[in-house]
C-alpha cells in the first residue's frame, strides 16, 4: 500500500488568493505544500501556471464544471465553458486529474438522471485521455439523499462509469450525508484516488434542509472533529492525494491549514 501525497484545495484560501496570489502561494509552499488543487482556472490558466511555477508548486488535480451546462447557486447562474476549452486550460495548468466538483441535487434523485450524468462523463474520457488527463467527480452530500435498492446515488453513479474515471471523496460531506465513510470507501475500492480530508462536527445536512442558508457548517482542524480520518486513510489504500480543504473556518485559517497538514503527515500522508 502506498501512502497518499499531501495537497490543498485552493478554494480554502480563495480570499487570500484574490488579494495576493503570489504571496498566498508562497505562504503555502513555505508550509510544505508542493501540491495544490486549483479551482476557477478556466480563462486564467496561463497566469496561474506562471504563479505556480514561481512558488514551486504544481496542480496535479483541479476542479472545473463540465458535467452540466450551467450551475445555479440561488439566484446566481454560472454558465460552464465548452469541455474542449476546459481541457485546453487544464493542459496549460499541468493538470493530470480533472474533477467536476458538483452536480446539482435534482440530478441525483432518479436513476435516469444519474445515468445521463454518467453517460456525459463517459463521453469525455477519450478526449481527456488523449491530453494525458484523467477525469473524476467530487461529492458533496446530495449524492446520498436518494438510494436505489439500498445503493446510494453516488454508488449507483460509480457503477455506470468508465473504469478510467476516478472519484475524489470528500469525507466530511459524505459523513454529513449519513455515510459510514470507511465502509463507503471500502465499497468503492480502487475507484477512490483522491480524498478531501476534511473534519468537523456532523450537524444538519444543508442539502436536506428547507432553508440551506440557515445551516452553519462546523468545520474543524483535521483530527479534532467527528470524522474518523485515520480509519478513512486505512480504508482507501489506492488514494494518491490527501487534500486539505475548508469550505469555511471560524478562526486562524492558515494556522488551521498547518495544523491539519501536521495531523495528516503524522497519520502517514507524505
Amino acid at each position: 500500500m502506498s501512502t497518499p501525497e499531501l495537497s490543498i484545495q485552493l478554494y480554502t484560501v480563495r480570499d487570500a488568493l484574490a488579494e495576493d496570489t503570489p504571496g498566498t502561494l508562497a505562504r503555502l509552499a513555505e508550509s510544505g505544500f508542493r501540491n495544490v488543487e486549483a479551482f476557477g482556472f478556466v480563462g486564467r490558466a496561463a497566469e496561474l501556471r506562471a504563479a505556480f511555477d514561481a512558488a514551486g508548486v504544481v496542480s496535479p488535480s483541479a476542479h472545473a464544471g463540465f458535467l452540466t451546462d450551467e450551475v445555479r447557486y440561488g439566484e446566481t447562474v454560472i454558465v460552464n465553458p465548452p469541455f474542449a476549452q476546459v481541457l485546453d486550460e487544464a493542459e496549460t495548468l499541468g493538470v493530470t486529474t480533472l474533477i467536476d466538483p458538483m452536480v446539482a441535487p435534482d440530478r441525483w434523485q432518479g436513476i435516469e438522471e444519474i445515468r445521463a450524468t454518467a453517460d456525459r462523463l463517459n463521453s469525455y474520457v477519450d478526449a481527456a485521455e488523449a491530453r494525458g488527463i484523467r477525469l473524476g467527480y467530487h461529492n458533496h452530500s446530495q449524492e446520498f439523499i436518494a438510494s436505489f435498492d439500498g445503493v446510494s446515488a453516488l454508488e449507483a453513479f460509480a457503477a455506470l462509469l468508465d473504469p478510467r474515471i476516478v472519484l475524489e471523496i470528500d469525507v466530511y460531506w459524505a459523513a454529513i450525508g449519513g455515510q459510514d465513510v470507511p465502509a463507503l470507501l471500502r465499497r468503492l475500492g480502487d475507484r477512490v484516488r483522491l480524498l478531501h480530508m476534511k473534519d468537523g462536527i456532523l450537524g444538519e445536512d444543508p442539502f436536506r434542509a428547507a432553508d440551506p442558508s440557515s445551516v452553519t457548517l462546523q468545520q474543524r482542524i483535521a483530527g479534532t472533529g467527528e470524522v474518523p480520518l485515520r480509519e478513512v486513510l486505512a480504508a482507501a489504500p489506492a488514494a494518491e492525494f490527501a487534500v486539505v480543504e475548508f469550505d469555511t473556518y471560524d478562526g486562524d485559517l492558515f494556522g488551521a491549514i498547518n495544523d491539519s497538514a501536521a495531523f495528516l503527515r503524522e497519520a502517514g500522508v507524505r
